[in-house]
């Protein structure tokens, strides 16, 4: 048997490349119907493989009114570059993002006429994807999603972090057997003689998968999308309860599950595909047969999963609970010692969320009373929270730039509104060509952020392009009046401290009504934190001294709030934790 079987189909196959953001370039397989279709089925492939290895299923779903595509994810099959490595997953989840996106607009097929069907790890990038991203597809198929991969020795992951930070880079072949992936014959020896099969994957990918599929799993109450999904009956390389758990958590209406008795790991190459993939042709038949499913969120800051928690965490710990102990050591631990940091002095001096700890966490330069508080203030400096803060500014920078290019290549008038500014630091290291930029208005409620502001401004020798003044973000009329009416508007790290939806609302009405139609909104959302209930306990906030307790949004809710206001979302970044993301957005 020649090993290209496995790739060819009967519907004629078209092989092609798209370029990601970062200049990588990825092959796919494109099947086009015999007359033109707005519908389309992307396929993600199972980790060490590749698009050809899922080709079998455009033939044996036989839906032949649909477009199909599967692409080699970076790092396999036909693409360029070290075998089984990525950057990080999050750069292969933005992957998935650009490659629908692309789809879509390159056969003019809308979003919410795709379907995305992933295996294994492949089901791990969609349902990542869609949790940060809320992109709004007709729905998606998961089978045997890898949310816990079986590694058998004891420790292995704590193992592989700490080599990981001993050796830097390096790699873990596979140890799964074709035979312990599928009962079918053919299938066997067309993976053991398989040339593009990629057994390696580099440590970080590993490790960087059960963190993600842990937070996904947690966190599913999030996804509001249409799921199907499979779990194989005696899988020998994944776990089966966080697929479980996962399916429980779904916030959708319209999910399903199916376990299959009997089946490996590769759900739907094994010898009785039949049986699933039946199940799909009706899934996908059922969803096109209705009107596309859109989540309601209008209530979601009073009864969501988020709203419970926030509820959760704004009522105290039982006094002797031991939860609640460790809560109080830490809380009088940071307020006294701790303070021997410069970071956490000005947390409890301003608040932790204040535009005062935000610039000095920008700066990240640890300081503080002695060896032992600049030892203390690094530690501060380098919490997961912080990191992720200072992957937000890059991101927002990124984000204001392209903004920029995008009003001046249209001719357009770069007018800049930032209604929450802090004390500016990310505007001032984003504008890189101020030629371009006609002005700059930034706000803040605070006189202390004012005044500092005002002083960066002296010291750039920017008089004469910003301006900086105090106001109300949540004062839609106020905002509405601003002139000259601002081309960008741009909200950063503020309706993430805020947990009612009114006073979002509020906001992106003035918003709404002084950006021009064409004009552009840059707004950041919070999806998720591992330490929200610590801060919660532990952290004042700039408000008296009060608890910093924070709602999460997920990324649906946050755009459902901005498309209400009259913006159409164009593109979205986020850091590689899935803490914050930073999305642009048209003015219609």
């Amino acid at each position: 048997m020649n090993v290209q079987t496995d790739y060819l189909t009967q519907r004629p196959v078209i092989e092609s490349q798209f370029t990601t953001s970062d200049h990588t370039s990825l092959f796919y397989r494109h099947w086009p119907t015999e007359t033109p279709t707005n519908k389309a089925i992307i396929l993600f492939h199972r980790g060490h493989e590749h698009s050809g290895r899922v080709a079998h299923l455009v033939d044996e779903l036989n839906l032949p009114d649909y477009a199909m595509f599967a692409w080699d994810a970076r790092g396999h099959g036909r693409n360029d570059g070290p075998r089984g490595y990525s950057p990080s997953l999050s750069t292969s989840i933005n992957d998935v993002d650009e490659f629908v996106r692309y789809i879509s607009a390159e056969y003019n097929i809308p979003l919410e006429n795709i379907i995305v069907i992933g295996q294994s790890v492949g089901a791990v990038l969609v349902s990542a994807w869609v949790h940060d991203y809320a992109p709004k597809i007709r729905g998606m198929v998961l089978a045997s999603p890898a949310f816990k991969v079986k590694l058998y020795v004891p420790f292995a992951r704590t193992g592989l972090a700490l080599m990981q930070k001993a050796r830097g880079l390096f790699y873990v072949n596979s140890y799964v057997k074709a035979k312990f992936l599928t009962h079918d014959a053919q299938r066997i020896d067309s993976f053991n003689r398989d040339p593009l099969i990629t057994r390696p994957i580099a440590v970080n990918i590993l490790l960087e998968l059960y963190k993600t599929a842990d937070r996904i799993v947690a966190d599913a109450g999030a996804i509001t999308l249409p799921t199907q999904l499979f779990i194989s009956g005696s899988d020998h390389v994944v776990h089966h309860r966080p697929q479980h758990q996962f399916f429980e958590k779904l916030n959708t209406p319209i999910k399903e599950k199916h376990i299959l008795p009997g089946f490996y790991h590769d759900t739907l190459g094994e010898k009785e595909r039949h049986i699933p993939l039946e199940k799909i042709r009706e899934f996908i038949g059922k969803l096109f047969a209705l009107p596309c499913y859109q989540h309601n969120y209008q209530y979601e800051d009073t009864w969501s999963v988020s709203a419970e928690k926030y509820r959760s965490l704004m009522t105290p710990l039982p006094k002797w609970c031991p939860k609640n102990l460790a809560y109080k050591i830490m809380s009088k631990s940071m307020s006294t010692l701790g303070k021997a940091s410069e970071g956490i002095r000005i947390g409890y001096d301003k608040g932790f969320d204040s535009g005062s700890t935000l610039d000095y966490v920008y700066r990240d330069k640890a300081q503080g009373k002695g060896l032992f508080g600049r030892v203390i203030d690094r530690q501060y400096l380098n919490s997961i929270g912080w990191q992720g803060i200072r992957q937000r500014k890059v991101n927002i920078e990124n984000i204001i730039r392209q903004a920029i290019r995008d009003l001046t290549e249209k001719g357009t008038p770069v007018r800049i509104m930032d209604i929450a500014a802090g004390q500016g630091r990310y505007i001032f290291d984003a504008i890189n060509d101020y030629g371009k930029v006609e002005s700059v208005l930034l706000r803040d409620y605070s006189p202390i952020n004012v005044e500092q502001g005002r002083l960066h401004i002296k010291e750039r020798y920017l008089e004469d392009k910003i301006q900086f003044t105090e106001g109300n973000a949540f004062d839609a009329d106020d905002l509405a009046a601003v002139s000259p009416s601002p081309t960008i508007g741009i909200v950063s790290g503020l309706y993430e401290l805020f947990p009612n939806n009114e006073m979002i609302k509020a906001s992106l009405n003035g918003l709404s009504r002084a950006i021009p139609s064409g004009g552009l909104l840059i707004y950041t959302c919070q999806p998720w934190h591992p330490q929200v209930e610590m801060i919660a306990r532990v952290l004042p906030s700039h408000q008296g001294g009060q608890a910093w307790v924070m709602r999460c949004r997920s990324q649906g809710e946050m755009d459902a709030l901005v498309e209400e206001a009259g913006f159409e979302k164009l593109n979205q970044s986020i850091d590689n934790w899935g803490i914050f993301s930073v999305s642009i957005a048209r003015r219609r």
